[in-house]
């Protein structure tokens, strides 16, 4: 009677998890096996010929494309816009965890970015940006810069502008997770370091931030995940542009897939890509023993 309870559990548990299942078979595993299997190719989807295998000349040609290089610079610049949104997020939740006014109020400000429409987020920053009427820049030249950047409009500073506007929509995602680590700190523990003498910037440092340390490293880990292949603001505002200054690497294999259809590059391009991903977590996950305190 027992087994029989056992296994009907065990039934309705594989049910429940079926659905999950076929979805991740059919429209993740099914297609990166497809993906392994066509980076050894040349595949023009749109030209009506079936994969012909070329071994390595992918990588070859891959390695060899100076935009591909240039892809993986901005992609390493646009990640850096994680430990800047998680620095900015922490002091802002540090601030919204004591008694300010309009709290409720300002935390649903500042939430309200990453829940808003990419397409309207794009347009407010291209208008923002405008290097000639735009806001920023006529502020800039009120205060004395006469020659302020052209922002989205020239090569060298397109990245850090899109890097600017990815630190703006994610602060309010990591200040909701640090002020609910805040919230877990321990009030007595934070009193008896007060009477111990210990000033504001020490209880921050040695008590504060390795208590809520697997909140950063999660933020860390879904930020990085998140920023590599971030893909939807880009293309929205600058589609990659001017020239390829703000082309990442997941724009990159976009581009190469559905621009020019070569189904086959662009594999080999992606399956890059999940190796910088699998590195930066594996290198991530391990660094995490040293700073990271459970329990």
């Amino acid at each position: 009677m027992k087994w029989n309870y056992n296994l009907k559990q065990k039934l309705a548990g594989y049910l429940f998890i079926t659905p999950s299942m076929i979805g991740i078979i059919f429209f993740f595993l099914v297609p990166a096996l497809f993906s392994f299997y066509l980076m050894f190719t040349d595949w023009t989807y749109m030209s009506g010929k079936s994969p012909e295998f070329i071994g390595i000349d992918n990588f070859n040609r891959l390695f060899n494309d100076g935009s591909f290089y240039r892809s993986i610079k901005n992609t390493f610049i646009f990640v850096m816009s994680v430990p800047v949104s998680m620095f900015i997020s922490f002091f802002i939740a540090y601030f919204l965890n004591r008694k300010v006014y309009f709290q409720k109020l300002l935390r649903s400000m500042y939430f309200l970015p990453y829940v808003m429409n990419g397409v309207a987020i794009a347009f407010v920053w291209m208008l923002l940006f405008e290097p000639q009427n735009g806001p920023i820049n006529g502020t800039l030249r009120a205060i004395g810069i006469s020659d302020p950047p052209g922002w989205l409009s020239t090569t060298n500073t397109s990245i850090y502008a899109i890097v600017i506007i990815q630190v703006w929509i994610m602060i309010g995602y990591n200040m909701i997770i640090y002020l609910a680590a805040l919230q877990e700190v321990s009030p007595e523990l934070l009193e008896a370091a007060k009477i111990d003498g210990a000033k504001s910037n020490q209880i921050v440092r040695h008590i504060m931030l390795p208590l809520i340390s697997p909140s950063s490293f999660l933020l860390l880990i879904t930020g990085f995940i998140g920023a590599i292949k971030s893909f939807g603001i880009i293309q929205a505002i600058t589609g990659g542009g001017p020239g390829d200054s703000t082309t990442v690497l997941s724009l990159y294999i976009y581009k190469s897939a559905f621009r020019y259809y070569e189904m086959g590059f662009a594999s080999a391009a992606s399956w890059v890509l999940f190796a910088f991903v699998l590195i930066l977590m594996l290198f991530n996950w391990y660094g995490q023993k040293k700073w990271v305190h459970y329990g």
